[in-house]
């Protein structure tokens, strides 16, 4: 009696693939590194950093965690989640200012 071979499920992805992830998310981490380099200030280098903090995450998720070859329904199972999030932060720091704001208007400037 012989044992059959157990079935491999899933796919083998080229080096290639995760060659050329690593090697972008070794550029995108330069790039953040040089925005400290340069001495960018305010705004321009929050956008940059966040900006390639985020390429970096998706990279990540889509290629090291399959997502990019994952059923729509688990992307959105793991997307919508965090994107939520973002959307009830967003929708705090404008009411946040708005209190900010009416506090001014109504009890006068803070004491300085």
């Amino acid at each position: 009696m012989t044992m059959a071979a157990p079935q491999q499920h899933g796919q083998q992805h080229p080096i290639k693939l995760y060659l050329l992830v690593w090697f972008w998310l070794f550029v995108l981490s330069t790039c953040s590194y040089l925005v400290d380099f340069f001495g960018l200030h305010g705004y321009l280098r929050w956008t940059l950093i966040l900006l390639f903090m985020v390429v970096k995450a998706g990279l990540i998720v889509a290629v090291f965690m399959h997502m990019a070859w994952e059923r729509l329904a688990l992307i959105y199972a793991i997307m919508v989640p965090p994107f939520a999030v973002l959307v009830f932060v967003a929708i705090m720091t404008v009411e946040s200012h708005y209190t900010f704001v009416t506090r001014l208007l109504f009890f006068g400037s803070p004491a300085s």
